[in-house]
């Protein structure tokens, strides 16, 4: 049990080991806003995890540029922006919409739509196959006297005696 704990708050603790001795600003405001900042970028070695828990030297550097865009007095939009312009779009979590990014944002409404048109068709279908089996079969039924439905079960039968 004892080591079970122990793996769980270094797991937690793992983004921690990201950050390197000497790494952390000297303002406590500054580093919380750097840290947000970084949790809003991708490292593109790791993909889909933060620069702030990637312990690639590729997210340290960003760490670093981060931290020194901040110091010289920049917002966080244009930190993004520099980054974005540095390294493109797909540093950021959140891509701008844009005509590269427009499939990515709307792909997931439009398979949904899809996926629900086929629904609607698929069952509209099926009804229809099974109205029009229902209506055939009465309409055999219907059409048949009483002498033709002896002579159809006793075809049957003999049908079903010859497969036996």
């Amino acid at each position: 049990m004892r080591w079970c704990v122990i793996f769980i708050a270094l797991f937690i603790a793992s983004p921690l080991n990201a950050l390197e001795p000497g790494e952390a600003l000297e303002d406590p405001a500054m580093e919380l806003r750097a840290r947000v900042l970084m949790s809003e970028l991708r490292c593109m070695v790791c993909q889909n995890e933060t620069i702030e828990a990637s312990p690639s030297p590729f997210a340290g550097e960003v760490r670093l540029l981060v931290r020194e865009q901040i110091v010289a007095g920049r917002s966080d939009g244009e930190v993004k922006a520099f980054l974005s312009a540095r390294y493109g779009d797909a540093i950021l979590f959140r891509p701008p919409m844009g005509p590269a990014t427009w499939a990515l944002w709307l792909a997931p409404f439009i398979l949904l739509g899809l996926g629900g048109i086929i629904t609607v068709i698929v069952i509209r279908s099926a009804r229809a196959s099974a109205d029009a089996n229902s209506e055939a079969k009465s309409v055999v039924s219907a059409e048949l006297s009483a002498k033709e439905k002896k002579q159809l079960e006793s075809i049957l039968r003999q049908d079903d005696k010859r497969r036996n």
